[in-house]
């Protein structure tokens, strides 16, 4: 079966797809896999192929945000987000219509390309599924991952609503240029996603139900198949300076925030060093796009590196709390310290807590050494934290993600029988 997997945003966003891509690549299929041109390297050095998804927006949306969040920000860094935001849609929608392969058997759409990438699917009458790193559909069990976590109640279905009601406002630009684009009388938002639950297109989360389980009252067709792990190329070797350093003493704290620019490295990089000092602990800094950077004794900088392999050697992680970054941290039987920036991370970092693998939840609006530092003392000094994380870890090894989704392709079939044409 030909299968593109369709994915836009950050490192995060795309790196477990080079898991599943892989899994299905080895069932038989013939696996492209569709995304920023920049990520190049992470999806073709394993072996995958990849086509570009044409202009990367998420930069600027990232940067947008940060103005929003800053202190002092001027009234109109709302509206700067909002536009921005709506931009990276319309570029995505450009994207799309060039991205797409009409011979394809079957499209896998990440969550940010669903809403456009389904109604491209349909348009050339190609089989789609969902393929979701984070759940969006409304539910009591808790609050959609785009505001705070709260516990199971029926005022959580509504949230849902309302917040899948912004999120199709935000597509609303692009939804309609692309139905211009091909000739197609136009659909709202609320429209399309009615039409998607009406029709129980299937969708697949990338996450494991030990971590969130299935919720009771989703309807037939979402499943939650467990993580997908990003594929470590096998050649692959670390670099001397950080066995060195792993070596030279007893486990250190990992810190970074991956793809956020939360602004302000040299300040960012002052409290990481203090707060290590002050909890007598060493550490490793990822610069990230952050571009952090702390060197000393005790404390290195490094780049990109395999969480599958670096994150096991650390005694706990500081991190912003991503869906990627938290399934590897889980993964690797290490407890957090999160440190939430955007979007569905604040609420990641709260199943952090509810799970017990974490003390609390550290926003970086409010990040000071001082916090920082008894969080590190905290998650590094109990043993329960610990002891937690690697009882989660053990269950979570169990499940095969990528390999659940290989099957229930290989179970529907292609064509009609994946019930998923118009």
């Amino acid at each position: 079966m030909r299968i593109q997997i369709i994915t836009a945003g950050t490192t995060g966003s795309v790196a477990p797809y080079t898991g599943l891509g892989h899994r299905l690549r080895d069932e038989g299929h013939d696996v492209e896999i569709v995304t920023h041109a920049k990520f190049a390297d992470v999806v073709t050095c394993c072996g995958l192929r990849m086509r570009p998804l044409g202009a990367d927006p998420f930069e600027e949306l990232l940067g947008a945000h940060e103005r929003l969040r800053a202190p002092g920000r001027s009234p109109g860094a709302a509206l700067e987000f909002v536009r921005a935001t709506r931009r990276a849609a319309v570029a995505l929608a450009d994207g799309l219509l060039s991205a797409v392969d009409p011979k394809a058997d079957l499209l896998l759409l990440s969550s940010l390309v669903a809403p456009l990438g389904r109604v491209v699917a349909q348009y050339h009458g190609l089989p789609s599924m969902g393929a979701f790193l984070q759940p969006d559909t409304p539910t009591a069990a808790f609050s959609p991952c785009t505001t705070p976590w709260q516990p199971p109640g029926q005022a959580n279905r509504l949230r849902g609503h309302a917040a899948n009601a912004v999120l199709d406002a935000l597509y609303g630009a692009a939804n309609r240029a692309l139905h211009a684009r091909l000739g197609l009388a136009f659909r709202s938002g609320h429209r399309l996603r009615s039409d998607r639950e009406r029709s129980r297109w299937p969708i697949w989360h990338g996450y494991s139900p030990v971590v969130l389980p299935r919720p009771a009252d989703w309807r037939p067709g979402l499943r939650v198949a467990g993580y997908w792990w990003p594929h470590e190329c096998p050649d692959w070797e670390p670099p001397a300076l950080v066995t060195d350093f792993l070596a030279a003493g007893p486990p250190p704290v990992l810190v970074g925030f991956g793809s956020m620019m939360p602004g302000g490295p040299e300040r960012l990089a002052g409290i990481t060093a203090r707060a290590l000092r002050k909890a007598g602990l060493r550490g490793v800094v990822q610069s990230g796009w952050a571009g952090l950077s702390v060197v000393n004794d005790d404390v290195i900088t490094v780049g990109a590196l395999p969480h599958g392999w670096l994150m096991p050697r650390m005694a706990a992680v500081v991190h912003h709390a991503g869906a990627g970054t938290t399934a590897a941290g889980l993964r690797a039987a290490v407890p957090s310290v999160p440190v939430p920036v955007m979007t569905d991370q604040p609420w990641w970092a709260a199943r952090l807590v509810r799970l017990g693998v974490s003390p609390g939840v550290l926003p970086l609006s409010g990040l000071n050494a001082d916090r920082l530092a008894e969080a590190l003392r905290r998650v590094t000094g109990d043993p329960r934290y610990t002891l937690r994380a690697a009882e989660l870890a053990a269950r979570v090894g169990l499940e095969d993600g990528a390999g659940a989704v290989a099957r229930g392709i290989a179970e529907a079939g292609a064509g009609a029988r994946l019930g998923v044409r118009p």
